[in-house]
């Protein structure tokens, strides 16, 4: 069978999707760290980041204006909305829960992201999709030290709640994939910035050199960039297929951690993290490869 038949020349603009999605994951992996090493309230982190992410973004839309038209106005805030409530129920569940409560609960978000796509958009789930979804809760578990513990109920809910809210945003955003979904993007951010303004007066940061590197990075690279990135690959993958290439970031979170403060990760969180990106590597291969088989002309080669 020739290469071509295996990965036609239009399937290249799914990989790419892919590897914006997966460079944007790298890059939101890396907020585990500077939270780690910030001492500052979660709300004031989450709100300058927002700004500093929202003052780049538009910077780099005044250097390059989008062709596309106006978006959806529904669309547009439903995403904004979706988007923003994830970044602020993930930060409250991170205060009422264990941590590993709230990314394993927010990590349900491709179980949120396939049914709604399917739902909204028509985006079926192949069984490829739900057999990564199976083995990356194994791993998430395993990754995790075997499941949920400790925490309150409420915060666990919210940790489910964001799940929702991340998998919703995905979807209205796929749903924007003819337009310029960054709008939305940028709109979350913006409203982020906004609600978190009071609780900057309320804890005020310890400024120093190294928090405002720490937030420059954060806002430029870890939430504006990845918020181009995002919004590039969404309209080129579907949303279930985003949320499970997303499931890179707690993977590779620990190993940002070890890499700085020497915190190693436990033999149970990188087999468990092996296991999630395996699964994800295999989700995405096997998809385009039986899209491959069915458009192929000669499939009988």
């Amino acid at each position: 069978m020739r290469r071509s038949a295996l990965f036609p020349q239009r399937g290249g603009t799914f990989w790419k999707g892919e590897g914006a999605i997966l460079l944007c994951a790298f890059f939101w992996s890396t907020s585990g760290l500077f939270i780690k090493l910030l001492h500052w309230h979660p709300a004031v982190i989450a709100g300058i980041r927002s700004l500093v992410a929202c003052l780049f973004m538009l910077a780099v839309r005044a250097a390059f204006p989008p062709k596309s038209k106006g978006e959806n106005s529904f669309l547009l805030w439903a995403g904004a909305a979706s988007y923003t409530l994830t970044m602020l129920t993930f930060v409250t569940a991170n205060k009422m829960t264990s941590p590993a409560n709230a990314i394993m609960l927010q990590y349900t978000a491709p179980v949120w992201a396939g049914l709604l796509g399917w739902m909204l958009l028509g985006e079926r789930p192949r069984w490829e999709h739900w057999g990564a979804l199976v083995l990356t809760a194994a791993g998430m578990a395993l990754f995790f030290g075997g499941g949920l513990a400790g925490g309150s109920r409420a915060g666990d809910l919210l940790a489910v709640f964001s799940g929702i809210c991340f998998g919703a945003h995905s979807v209205f955003l796929r749903m924007m994939k003819r337009g310029n979904p960054q709008d939305s993007l940028l709109a979350a951010h913006a409203l982020c910035a906004l609600f978190c303004v009071p609780f900057v007066f309320l804890y005020p940061p310890a400024l120093s050199i190294p928090a405002a590197l720490s937030m420059l990075f954060m806002g430029v690279m870890q939430m504006g960039a990845a918020s181009l990135l995002f919004s590039w690959g969404i309209k080129r993958v579907s949303a279930i297929e985003a949320m499970l290439t997303a499931m890179a970031e707690p993977v590779l979170n620990p190993v940002w951690v070890f890499a700085v403060t020497g915190e190693k990760p436990s033999l149970r969180a990188v087999l468990g993290g092996g296991i999630i990106i395996a699964a994800v590597a295999a989700s995405s291969v096997i998809g385009k490869r039986r899209e491959a088989r069915e458009s192929s002309p000669d499939r009988g080669c």
